[in-house]
């Protein structure tokens, strides 16, 4: 039988606000426990949330970038639920009248879009957190996090892979960090992706038995999360048995899911309106100067970068996969003025060395205007793409700046074609043989030749002005 995975993921938003959705208290990462809860976050009697207008100002602008509805009235509701790490008893969320509704992402997976549809987005509060490493037999519990704003965004089940889910979820991410509303920093739980994942036979209307993986902070995680529930229940199914809907948990170590609790469903948490905040009412004004204040999207951005810098939808979309790429990636191509070899520096050596040195764009040692002088150096004829490696890796070092570097090194290219031909001439007549072999058909050796005059001038001719002369001369 052959089967087909569903996927829908729900992705918990941290806003990027100075303080907590309905209190005062800081939302700094990396606080001693317990020293950011006040006491409207630990829930003590008397005291009363009151909405933080940053965050909601973070939902509206989410709604504009993906063109959903925005709902002008929207309502908090309680969520009741028991844990050690839940102060109130509840959560405040929002069901009925969410403050998004609807709204698109596009997705492109090995060179397909697809449109990915969202169900929903709604603020609400997060939990704290409990801490089981640190106690000997015993769980601390930190409230540090217990108010921070969250933007939790449901997508409909139209992912058909764990490929796709991921590309998903990257897009999700360079958005939010784009518009700015959130940090997107997954290991400090910004950004915590929840997978919704079910298998059905192909050609099945009905869904099947869907079981949902927590907290997957980290995109890697989430793959190897789906991969590995996906076999699990083909193989339950195939064995005769049925699947329980349930929440797992994804182990990073053994690369397993394991169950963690059965699945509630809404009836399940008893929701109804909070009685201690009213609706809360969008004004018109508010919405257009969000709207105005946004920045050029990434979709936006994708289709000038082709049209005004010739590159492919393919570098398009990897050149906008942050807005610090993109920012670098165009101040390089318009100083230059040679959009497809920035483009190919940047997604090439430069990003080669970003990662390998684990460093974000944000803080490369090689600027774009440096960047950009050194295509110009390439297009000019001066440098060759092989001397330019050298000059680029001088650049990374500190060493000085790209004139300079050509200079101190005597790198600058030989396009001199007298030059170049008394070398040709010198090669060919020390080398009667294999000329002899190549005007009897054997083409390869002309390879041969340009490896020799490279090797005489140092690297420093100009490839195409030597495969010009050496064609020429060859033919006799």
């Amino acid at each position: 039988m052959k089967w087909e995975t569903v996927i829908g993921l729900e992705v918990h938003t941290q806003l990027a606000t100075q303080s907590k959705i309905f209190s005062g208290s800081s939302t700094a990462f990396g606080a001693a426990p317990n020293t950011q809860a006040s006491a409207v976050d630990i829930a003590l009697p008397g005291v009363l949330p009151v909405l933080n207008k940053a965050a909601v100002e973070c939902a509206i602008k989410f709604a504009l970038a993906i063109g959903a509805k925005l709902n002008r009235v929207n309502v908090f509701d309680r969520k009741n639920y028991f844990y050690p790490d839940l102060p109130k008893g509840y959560q405040i969320s929002q069901l009925a009248k969410p403050i998004v509704e609807g709204g698109v992402l596009k997705i492109v997976v090995d060179g397909v879009e697809k449109t990915v549809q969202l169900t929903r987005a709604h603020m609400e509060e997060d939990a704290g957190k409990s801490l089981h490493e640190a106690f000997q037999g015993m769980t601390g519990i930190d409230l540090n996090r217990a108010g921070t704003p969250l933007l939790e965004i449901v997508s409909e089940p139209d992912m058909r892979s764990s490929a796709e889910a991921v590309a998903y979820a990257r897009a999700l991410h360079t958005l939010v960090t784009w518009i700015g509303i959130c940090d997107g920093n997954m290991q400090e739980g910004s950004f915590r992706v929840d997978a919704n994942v079910s298998v059905r036979p192909f050609g099945q209307a009905e869904y099947g038995t869907r079981r949902e993986i927590k907290n997957l902070n980290s995109f890697r995680f989430l793959q190897q999360a789906i991969d590995f529930e996906v076999r699990w229940q083909i193989e339950k199914l195939e064995d005769g048995g049925r699947i329980e809907q349930a929440t797992v948990l994804f182990d990073p170590d053994s690369g397993e899911t394991r169950m963690m609790r059965s699945k509630e469903d809404a009836h399940d948490y008893r929701y109804f309106p909070d009685p201690d905040l009213l609706p809360v009412k969008l004004d018109e004004d508010w919405i257009e100067a969000v709207r105005a204040a946004l920045p050029e999207l990434p979709a936006a951005m994708q289709a000038r970068f082709q049209s005004d810098h010739g590159v492919s939808a393919y570098d398009a979309a990897v050149l906008t996969g942050s807005r610090a790429l993109a920012d670098y990636f165009e101040a390089t191509a318009k100083t230059c003025g040679q959009g497809k070899l920035a483009a190919n520096w940047v997604m090439g050596d430069l990003s080669a060395a970003l990662n390998r040195h684990e460093i974000d764009i944000a803080h490369s040692p090689v600027s774009s205007a440096q960047l950009a002088l050194l295509i110009q150096r390439i297009s000019d004829g001066t440098l060759s793409g092989k001397l330019a490696k050298e000059v680029f890796e001088a650049l990374w070092q500190g060493e000085a700046e790209v004139d300079a570097i050509i200079d101190a090194r005597g790198l600058k290219q030989v396009s001199d074609n007298g030059a170049i031909e008394a070398i040709v001439d010198a090669i060919l007549a020390a080398n009667p043989n294999q000329l002899a072999e190549y005007r009897s058909g054997k083409e390869k050796m002309f390879g041969f030749f340009v490896g020799q005059a490279m090797k005489a001038m140092q690297g420093k001719a100009n490839p195409q002005q030597l495969n010009d002369i050496l064609k020429r001369k060859l033919a006799g």
